[in-house]
């Protein structure tokens, strides 16, 4: 039976675990802490006896699997790893509100996150929704990283970032039903994702009163003047644009979404000079589902030079 429970002024509800037992290939312990009376679930794989800590936040409308192609690969190498998953996705609670899905919301349970943690000096992973809220982060409190790899992301600021986008925009706020595992099954490229892996995209999201987030995320990227953030983002490039430490691309061309945009970041970030950048013709918009392995492996050379 479905809870609906109240914390911080916020009602959310928390996915039954059993909703996990589809997942297949993904046995790691899951943690928690709370950010503002919210459980947020997250994997710590790994003791950095390279000296590196890797940051894997993901987008919407998935979850930490998103990265199961890379955990491994990253922690053989010496890595310790940090996965989270999202408020309102995976493992975290859910607000059933719309309304709480904010972009300044994120950044600060992502904020409080790495704080509880003590992330400092970090490399992050910023694709997707989770690089929209680590580069703000980067750009507010740029210390929190030592390298950023983006791939599949954008910082808007408050311009339409394409016909892609505008499709799913249209899609998430107006089709009746979301089938997430189908809907991460189709942006992939390079391979075709099995039953088991829709199905544990599926598993977060029992029915439309968990989807709150998903159906919230699309209508937030601040894509118009009108949108909040557009202020917040304009002055998080003013950072990126003097940011000379190592940035790295690896990007998905084959992403109708935002697979224009890895340029960008070459062209405006110092830090990106001389980087060993990757873009992959048959990776789409979820490049992790196409080429984890290359990710992590390209990552892991990155570091180790």
């Amino acid at each position: 039976m479905k809870t609906i429970t109240t914390a911080a002024g916020i009602d959310f509800v928390r996915t039954p675990e059993d909703r996990f037992d589809v997942v297949e290939g993904f046995d790691y312990a899951t943690k928690y802490l709370e950010v503002e009376g919210l459980r947020m679930a997250y994997l710590d794989e790994g003791t950095a006896t390279s000296g590196h800590t890797v940051l894997l936040p993901h987008g919407e409308p998935t979850w930490g699997y998103l990265h199961r192609f890379m955990i491994a690969p990253l922690v053989a190498a010496g890595h310790r790893v940090i996965v989270p998953d999202l408020i309102g996705f995976g493992r975290s609670d859910k607000p059933v509100d719309r309304a709480s899905y904010t972009y300044d919301n994120h950044v600060r349970w992502m904020k409080s996150f790495a704080d509880q943690l003590a992330l400092t000096g970090v490399t992050v992973l910023c694709q997707d929704w989770g690089g929209l809220i680590h580069l703000r982060i980067a750009g507010e409190e740029p210390d929190r990283f030592d390298r950023i790899v983006a791939g599949n992301t954008g910082l808007p600021v408050g311009e339409s970032l394409g016909p892609g986008f505008d499709f799913w925009l249209n899609l998430s706020q107006t089709a009746e039903f979301l089938d997430c595992g189908q809907l991460i099954a189709g942006t992939a490229r390079n391979r075709t994702l099995t039953e088991a892996e829709t199905a544990a995209y599926n598993a977060p999201f029992p029915d439309e009163s968990y989807m709150a987030g998903v159906r919230e995320f699309p209508a937030i990227v601040p894509i118009t003047p009108e949108h909040p953030s557009v202020a917040e983002n304009k002055a998080a490039w003013k950072t990126l644009e003097k940011w000379e430490k190592p940035f790295l691309t690896l990007w998905g061309t084959a992403d109708p979404v935002l697979g224009h945009l890895g340029q960008e970041f070459i062209d405006r970030v110092p830090g990106a000079a001389g980087q060993p950048h990757q873009s992959f013709a048959s990776g789409g918009h979820f490049i992790q589902d196409d080429h984890g392995t290359d990710l992590a492996d390209a990552i892991n050379a990155w570091l180790a030079g």
